[in-house]
């Protein structure tokens, strides 16, 4: 059940843009920012579009208004969910996400078939972190940037993760660009990985080069 709190209508091709609150099956509930395609329209496959820090609703609508409608107009339905409690989307908050799943997955706007996890640094970690846990349920991750341990990228096996990680990153990510690789090749991860010359923490996403990598997930 959801209860529409925001709705913007937009003047962009086949794109409803609202802001929605989902009662969840635990009982509990969960905002998010959606972008789904118009009534009538095809139905798009789904990306889940995690942002960084706390994930409150500040950084959401943020994430949301950049990542979240960059996957939009790229022909991607899309949910940024806003943290419960300020925690990000990992522990019980990973749990959320994925019944934030299930009840977007029945709706008609959305395509059959597995979903994108895609996060901005503690989002991409979070976005890491949830599809390792069922990560059948999962095309891939694109993480930009994002960090995982090796507990969580042995559950990672042959998974399709796109990584980017600035050089110039103000919180000292790219220290651990060769490393991380280094771990998740160890571990069989299928990544495409960049460490991206002169950018910051907030890489600027390359569709150029990311748009083939999704579309190869959906063939």
């Amino acid at each position: 059940m959801e209860k529409l709190l925001l709705c913007l209508f937009l003047f962009m091709p086949a794109a409803v843009f609202a802001q929605t609150d989902f009662q969840l099956p635990d009982g509990s509930s969960i905002q998010a920012y959606l972008a789904l395609p118009e009534p009538g329209q095809e139905a798009l496959p789904l990306a889940i579009v995690m942002g960084g820090g706390s994930g409150d609703g500040r950084i959401a609508e943020s994430t949301f208004n950049s990542l979240g409608q960059q996957f939009a107009s790229h022909g991607w339905a899309v949910a940024t969910p806003v943290s419960p409690n300020g925690q990000s989307f990992w522990g019980d908050n990973a749990e959320k996400v994925r019944q934030l799943i299930d009840l977007l997955k029945a709706r008609t706007e959305v395509a059959d078939g597995p979903v994108i996890l895609a996060g901005i640094s503690n989002g991409g970690t979070s976005a890491l972190e949830i599809a390792s846990q069922n990560p059948q349920e999962y095309l891939g991750v694109v993480a930009v940037p994002g960090l995982a341990a090796d507990p969580t990228l042995r559950r990672l096996e042959d998974f399709p993760v796109y990584l980017r990680i600035g050089s110039e990153d103000q919180l000292g990510w790219f220290n651990r660009f060769e490393s991380q690789v280094n771990s998740m090749n160890r571990a069989g991860v299928n990544v495409d990985a960049v460490l991206m010359q002169g950018e910051g923490h907030r890489v600027n996403v390359d569709w150029e080069n990311l748009d083939p990598w999704l579309t190869g997930l959906l063939d």
